[in-house]
């Protein structure tokens, strides 16, 4: 009691100095009442097409009833445009036959699905090269050469592997050859040009060190499931991207190496607002980390000044997923993290300028809510198009507990597995959790990790796709009925031949202002489409795009185009200050 309440007292005094008046802002969200837990009837349309487009992956987890940490956390996918044309392919990252061996195997492998012209996808992972047979976690996708090919990043229980793409359907395993050597147990990655150079550098998220022989039981004297605090944690790694192929590790100098907290999530943003990009992690039962850039390539960590460390009462909870986006439409960044059983998902209000960040997750609809569920995969899309972000959730448990009787999971994973959740915004970024009925996105009952979105029919919603443990991936196609126009913003630097990872998308429409980042990391172990979409509700026109590069040059771009996807490249547009 005496610790928590010293460290009470350490964040109090801490946010004070750092925002003044932030206390009393906190007050005022505290008075209004919290939305309604639950509702039915919504218009929200969820439907699994993975049959119907020949998706047919399954993770394996090499689970034997011997209960090794890895097999509970993984694992991830992507989605990326591999070979360029024009729609969304899909990355599946897969376990290992057994633990705690996790050596090259025949089988199984990560597996790449080809998207065909028809909507199918078509599994080409022999021809491709990216049958990576090590025990998976998660994957981040990006162009590390400039060559306007996505790379990928897989991580991994041991070594990771970098993968270059050949630009022919083809990928090459340059890890070795790049001077990578990330190994213990790596989890969520982000690729970020951190030093505005022009070539993405690459964050990977590390957890514990981990003992196969260290066996843990639950209440009931049962084996199961070991928690992070048992092992000590590994610190996360920073590699910077040297414009030659290469990478140096810069963990010790950038400053990320000095602290271990068990990393689970990454994503990447400029949330202090000075247009250099800094990194939010979120760990599992440690205090989460906010790395500020100091722009000499060094980092420090203001997640207490800021007020992301803990939840509200000073607790650090069980981070996995993150969510980095605008969710009440005040061109600020807010996060949202999924969280562990019996915590709940926390939301984290960005409160303006030298303010920081006030914990609303009761005011906001998630405390009753999430509280009985353990979070992973989580993600905003706006599924209506009517202007604001809603949140989606991939649940699961680590933990035993009571076997739901409308579980889809195999049996030794039944006392896991656990519905997952949709909240649909009310405009203010307070959020209503929506009952989508049985065999909906929420109406099965699995064990859910990554859950990457992206739009794979190009209709300006977002798609989804859950990975599920030792299960098979499920592939939801957004079939809500649309309650506005929209636009889709893709952003490239043409010196760099790439997406522009890390720019700033702001559209002005009838007197409304919106702003999203260009980013594939986010989330849990998964890489999501890059391109920006914003519901523009009863608006059908735009006034104008405002895009701030990487390197925090700014341009306006005029268009009349909506209901569209449009290509913004750097230096078409105007300048402006």
């Amino acid at each position: 009691m005496r610790k928590r309440l010293i460290r009470l007292l350490a964040i109090t005094s801490a946010i004070a100095l750092f925002s003044g008046g932030c206390k009393e802002q906190e007050r005022s969200a505290t008075a209004e009442s919290p939305p309604p837990s639950a509702a039915t009837g919504s218009t929200i349309k969820f439907v699994e097409i993975t049959e119907e487009v020949g998706l047919d992956f399954v993770h394996e987890t090499g689970a034997s009833g011997m209960y090794y940490m890895p097999e509970s956390m993984a694992s991830g996918g992507a989605f990326l445009d591999f070979d360029r044309d024009g729609d969304l392919d899909l990355y599946l990252i897969n376990g290992h036959k057994s633990l705690p061996d996790t050596g090259p195997v025949s089988a199984p492998v990560n597996r790449l699905y080809r998207r065909e012209a028809n909507g199918s996808y078509i599994d080409v992972t022999r021809e491709s090269g990216l049958g990576d047979g090590g025990y998976g976690m998660g994957v981040a996708i990006g162009d590390i050469d400039n060559d306007g090919y996505d790379d990928v990043y897989v991580t991994n229980y041991g070594l990771d592997r970098l993968y270059r793409n050949r630009g022919d359907g083809t990928f090459e395993d340059v890890t070795e050859s790049a001077g990578i050597h990330v190994d213990f147990w790596s989890c969520s990655a982000a690729f970020v040009d951190y030093d505005r150079d022009g070539f993405l550098d690459l964050y990977v998220t590390r957890y514990v060190e981990y003992d196969p022989n260290n066996t843990c039981l639950d209440g009931a004297g049962r084996a199961d499931y070991c928690t992070p605090m048992g092992r000590p944690p590994v610190p996360d790694v920073l590699l910077h991207n040297n414009a030659d192929g290469t990478f140096n590790d810069v963990s010790e100098r950038s400053g990320i190496a000095g602290v271990s907290a068990a990393g689970l999530g990454v994503v990447c943003d400029d949330f202090s607002g000075d247009g250099w990009q800094d990194i939010y992690v979120a760990n599992d039962k440690y205090a989460n980390h906010l790395w500020i850039n100091q722009h000499d390539g060094t980092f420090r960590d203001r997640a207490l000044l800021t007020g992301t460390a803990y939840n509200r009462e000073g607790i650090a909870e069980a981070g996995m997923g993150i969510v980095a986006d605008d969710l009440n439409n005040d061109l600020r960044i807010d996060l949202f993290v999924t969280h562990f059983r019996n915590e709940t998902n926390t939301l984290y209000r960005n409160l303006g300028d030298r303010i920081g960040f006030g914990d609303v997750t009761a005011t906001s609809g998630f405390g009753s809510t999430s509280i009985a569920f353990t979070g992973f995969g989580t993600d905003a899309v706006d599924a209506e198009l009517d202007g604001d972000l809603d949140l989606i959730v991939g649940n699961g448990a680590v933990v035993r507990g009571k076997v739901d009787p409308k579980s889809d999971a195999p049996p030794l994973l039944a006392p896991y597995a656990e519905p997952n959740l949709f909240y649909v915004n009310d405009g203010s970024g307070r959020f209503q959790l929506i009952s989508l009925g049985a065999g909906t996105f929420t109406g099965r009952v699995e064990v859910s990790r990554g859950l990457p979105t992206g739009d794979i029919d190009n209709d300006g919603d977002r798609d989804f796709l859950v990975c599920n443990m030792q299960g098979p991936a499920r592939l939801y196609r957004n079939d809500t009925p649309d309650q506005g126009h929209w636009l889709g913003v893709r952003a490239i630097d043409p010196r760099l031949n790439r997406d522009a990872i890390g720019a700033r998308v702001m559209i002005e429409f009838g007197g409304r202002q919106l702003a999203a980042t260009i980013r594939s990391a986010g989330g849990y172990l998964s890489a999501r489409d890059p391109r920006v979409q914003f519901g523009l509700g009863a608006a059908d026109k735009i006034d104008r795009i405002i895009v701030r590069w990487p390197d925090g040059a700014q341009e306006r771009f005029d268009t009349a185009h909506i209901d569209r996807y449009v290509t913004l490249n750097r230096g078409a547009g105007r300048d402006t200050p």
